[in-house]
C-alpha cells in the first residue's frame, strides 16, 4: 500500500480568512495557474480571462470571499504575506477600472461582476469545490485549466496526482492510526518524535522547530488581535464580535500592553473551573472572528476550525504549565499527525463531509496533542483523538449566509472544550478497554460523509442556513 507523505506545514499553512477551501485553496490556485502560464510562455499573450466557479464554491462563495481571493492570487499576491488591511483597496480598484496585473506583469481587461461566473446548480464530480479558468490568447488560441481546493488549503488539478508529494519516503509511512501504533511501538518514540523523525525527510529539525514556532507565532497574534478588537462583522449578518468584550470582562482593570503581560494576567486569574471555560472560550471566539474578518490566521487544518487548536493550545500554556517551546512543538506535531490521517482516510473539507470534517477533525487533533503533551501515552492519545471525533460525528455545515460566522465561530468553542473534556476522559483511561478505535471512527466519519445530504456540506442550502429568518439583503 503507498503512504502519503503530509508535513506538518501541509496541515498548518499560514493564510487568510474566511475559509481555508473557500479562500485560501482558490487563492492557491489562482496563483498556480498564472504560474502555469509563465511557465509555458502564454502570459504576456493572455487577452481575456473568465473564472468559473462550481457547486459549494459557487453556493457560498462570495460569503467566504472565493471571488475576492482568486483575484488576489491572479494578480500575484501571496495569503501569507499579503497586507490583509488592503484587500478591500485592492478589489475595488479590480473593480473600478476593470482591469487586472496578472502576476503582477501582464495586465488585461477584468471585470469581475462579468469575468467571474457563480454556477450554483452545477458540480463537478471530482470535488464539489471545483473552479476552472477559462483564457483566450492572441491569435485566437484557448486553454482551459481546472483545479479542485479538497479542503485545509490543499489544491489538486485536474488530470494531477493527489499524492503528488508522496515520492517523499519517510522512515516511518503512516496512513492510519494502526500504522502510527506500530511505529510508536517499535521505537518506544512518542507521536511528536515520530512526526519529527518524519520531518527529517524534508528539511533538518532546526529548520522544523523554526518553523512550527512560526506557526504558533501566528496563532498566538491572530488570538490576542481577537481578544482585543471590536465592531461588526463583514457581510451583512451583523454578528457583534464578542471576544474582546469577554476578555475585557474577565481582564478587569489590570493592564497590559502585549501578549507577554496579557498573558500573566490570564495566568494569575486563578484555576477556577467557569473562569478556565470562559477563556478557552475567548480563545476560540477571537481566532474565528478573526478568520471572519479576513484576517490572517493557520489552517487548524481548516480556515473554519482554526479556533479549536490555538484555544487548547493556549489553554495549555496558560494552565496546564506549558510555557516552554519545546511543548509548544510537541503539541503542534501531535496535532499534526492525527490531522494527516484523518485526510488520508476520510476528509478535512466540509463540502465532502460537514462540520464533522473540520470542527470535529480539529477538536481530535487538539484532544490528541493536549493529552501527549500531559504526559498520556501513545495510545492514550489516539484514544482521546477518538473520544473527541465521536462527539462530533454527523455534524453538518450549514453556514447562514454562507458566512463563516453562524453557527461556525461558537462552533470553535464548543470543539475546543470538547477536545480537553475528550484528553482528560483518555487520562484516566486505559486503552486496551476501548470498544472504539480511531481508524474505526475515522472509517465511520467518512462513511457518514458519504451518507449525508448535500445540503448540509457548506452550501448553505439546509439547516440554519434555511431555518433563521436574517434579512440577508447586505450580502
Amino acid at each position: 500500500m503507498s503512504h502519503e507523505a503530509i508535513s506538518v506545514f501541509d496541515m498548518f499553512k499560514i493564510g487568510v480568512g474566511p475559509s481555508s477551501s473557500h479562500t485560501l485553496g482558490p487563492w492557491r490556485a489562482a496563483q498556480r495557474f498564472t504560474k502555469s502560464l509563465e511557465q509555458q510562455g502564454l502570459l504576456n499573450r493572455v487577452t481575456e480571462l473568465r473564472v468559473i466557479l462550481y457547486g459549494s464554491l459557487a453556493k457560498t462563495g462570495v460569503g467566504h470571499g472565493t471571488d475576492v481571493a482568486v483575484q488576489l492570487g491572479l494578480c500575484g499576491d501571496d495569503p501569507v504575506t499579503f497586507d490583509v488591511n488592503n484587500i478591500n483597496a485592492k478589489i475595488a480598484d479590480i473593480k473600478h477600472m476593470k482591469k487586472m496585473v496578472l502576476a503582477g506583469k501582464h495586465e488585461i481587461d477584468f471585470d469581475p461582476a462579468e469575468d467571474i461566473e457563480f454556477l450554483m446548480s452545477e458540480s463537478l464530480p471530482f470535488h464539489p469545490n471545483g473552479l476552472s479558468f477559462l483564457v483566450a490568447l492572441s491569435h485566437g488560441e484557448n486553454i482551459a485549466e481546472t483545479y479542485y481546493s479538497v479542503g485545509g488549503g490543499f489544491v489538486v488539478k485536474e488530470g494531477e496526482d493527489q499524492h503528488a508529494g508522496s515520492e517523499v519516503h519517510l522512515p516511518f509511512p503512516i496512513n492510519t492510526a494502526d500504522e502510527l501504533v506500530h511505529w510508536c511501538m517499535k521505537t518506544g518514540l512518542n507521536i511528536s518524535d515520530v512526526v519529527m523523525e518524519n520531518e527529517h525527510a524534508w528539511r533538518s529539525e532546526k529548520e522544523t522547530k523554526d518553523g512550527v514556532l512560526n506557526i504558533w507565532r501566528v496563532m498566538k497574534e491572530c488570538i490576542y488581535r481577537g481578544c482585543h478588537a471590536e465592531g461588526v462583522l463583514p457581510g451583512g449578518l451583523q454578528v457583534k464580535r464578542r471576544g474582546a468584550g469577554l476578555n475585557k470582562k474577565l481582564v478587569g482593570d489590570r493592564t497590559y500592553t502585549d501578549y507577554d503581560g496579557w498573558l500573566k494576567i490570564v495566568k494569575e486569574g486563578g484555576s477556577n473551573f467557569t473562569y478556565i471555560l470562559d477563556w478557552v472560550s475567548c480563545f476560540a471566539l477571537a481566532v474565528n472572528e478573526e478568520n471572519a474578518s479576513f484576517g490572517r490566521v493557520v489552517t487548524a487544518p481548516t480556515n473554519g476550525a482554526a479556533g479549536v487548536i490555538p484555544a487548547v493550545l493556549q489553554y495549555y500554556i496558560a494552565f496546564c504549565g506549558g510555557d516552554s517551546e519545546e511543548k509548544i512543538i510537541q503539541f503542534l506535531l501531535t496535532a499534526s499527525e492525527v490531522g494527516s490521517i484523518f485526510k488520508k482516510g476520510a476528509t478535512i473539507s466540509a463540502a465532502m463531509g460537514g462540520c464533522q470534517a473540520e470542527i470535529g477533525v480539529s477538536s481530535a487533533m487538539a484532544a490528541a496533542a493536549l493529552t501527549e503533551c500531559l504526559g498520556g501515552t501513545q495510545r492514550q492519545t489516539l484514544m482521546a483523538a477518538e473520544i473527541a471525533m465521536e462527539h462530533h460525528l454527523g455534524l453538518t455545515c450549514d453556514p447562514i449566509g454562507g458566512l463563516v460566522q453562524v453557527p461556525c465561530i461558537e462552533r470553535n468553542t464548543m470543539g475546543a472544550i470538547k477536545a480537553i473534556t475528550a484528553s482528560q476522559l483518555a487520562l484516566q483511561s486505559t486503552p486496551d478497554y476501548a470498544k472504539v478505535s480511531l481508524d474505526g471512527v475515522i472509517k465511520t466519519m467518512w462513511d457518514t460523509a458519504l451518507d449525508m445530504n448535500s445540503k448540509y456540506k457548506e452550501t448553505a442550502d439546509g439547516g440554519l442556513a434555511v431555518n433563521v429568518p436574517l434579512s440577508l439583503s447586505e450580502c
